[in-house]
């Protein structure tokens, strides 16, 4: 069994948001590492036959609404299914994520803060402010993870990241990738919980 799973999700996906925490923890019942991948979808869509939302039909917009009815009551978890500032340019604080995903310093838990400040808390998570005082939250240097984000070294590894995910057959957010094995949305925990437990 590995001993860490691979994590591909968007800060702008309310199934990552749902599943994440979750997600976390399983990974601490487990005593697994995550590695968290906040990749870009608008490159991993076009080359795995996803539309954005607004490029989706009637049928399939109506129908995501209604899960993001059902699902967080079912799960008892908050939600804002239209939230103030969304779709957010992620690209900041993705590189915030990954920057931290790197030096060791909690990219899961920085990642999961993000995805709750865009859909439980309607804050702007592409404005500079939010993302220093969302890290701060975190118990992370928000200045220096910022400052990371911003280089070209950062951009190019999220890049890598995205063409690593199509490679690895990803297509949707959230996506679980552990021993080869992949599970696309929160929905599979329950089977990525067995598959942890060698059941699957």
């Amino acid at each position: 069994m590995a001993e860490s799973v691979d994590y591909y999700l968007t800060l702008n996906s309310p199934w990552s948001y749902l599943g994440h925490g979750r997600f976390a923890e399983l990974m601490k019942a487990h005593g697994l590492a995550a590695r968290a991948h906040p990749v870009d979808f608008g490159t991993i869509f076009p080359a795995t036959g996803g539309l954005p939302l607004g490029k989706r039909s009637p049928q399939r917009q109506a129908y995501r609404l209604q899960e993001l009815e059902r699902w967080p009551k079912f799960l008892g978890v908050p939600i804002n299914v239209q939230p103030k500032f969304w779709p957010a340019d992620e690209t900041l604080g993705a590189g915030m994520v990954r920057a931290a995903e790197e030096s060791g310093a909690g990219g899961l838990a920085l990642a999961g803060a993000l995805l709750r400040a865009v859909w439980a808390e309607d804050r702007d998570i592409a404005d500079g402010e939010t993302l220093l005082a969302v890290a701060a939250d975190c118990g992370l240097d928000g200045g220096s993870l910022m400052e990371e984000a911003g280089t070209q070294a950062i951009a190019e590894r999220r890049a890598a990241d995205s063409r690593e995910a199509i490679e690895r057959g990803v297509f949707g957010a959230p996506t679980y990738i552990i021993d080869g094995q992949i599970f696309w949305g929160q929905d599979r925990l329950d089977m990525l919980k067995l598959a942890l437990e060698g059941r699957l």
